[in-house]
């Protein structure tokens, strides 16, 4: 199962990115604005080193499915290309 996160910190949009770090054998992010790096926890990615230290992006909801089933029960929906 994957986890998606909001991206939106005081006011601004981050452009996360994977940092070539690990912690605890869990890949790290850092996001292209500030630097700061983001460790996945259970309340969403929190930042453990820069300008957004002791920050968090939460986990937003999201649903894990095929496109055949999200068609099914989302019959409208359209495939970008």
């Amino acid at each position: 199962m994957s986890a998606v996160y909001s991206r939106d910190v005081d006011g601004e949009s981050l452009t996360l990115a994977p940092s070539g770090w690990t912690y605890r054998n869990t890949f790290v992010l850092y996001d292209k604005e500030s630097g700061s790096l983001w460790y996945p926890e259970e309340k969403g990615l929190k930042a453990i080193q820069g300008h957004h230290l002791g920050k968090t992006l939460p986990e937003i909801a999201h649903e894990d499915t095929s496109w055949h089933l999200w068609q099914q029960a989302h019959p409208k929906s359209l495939l970008a290309d």
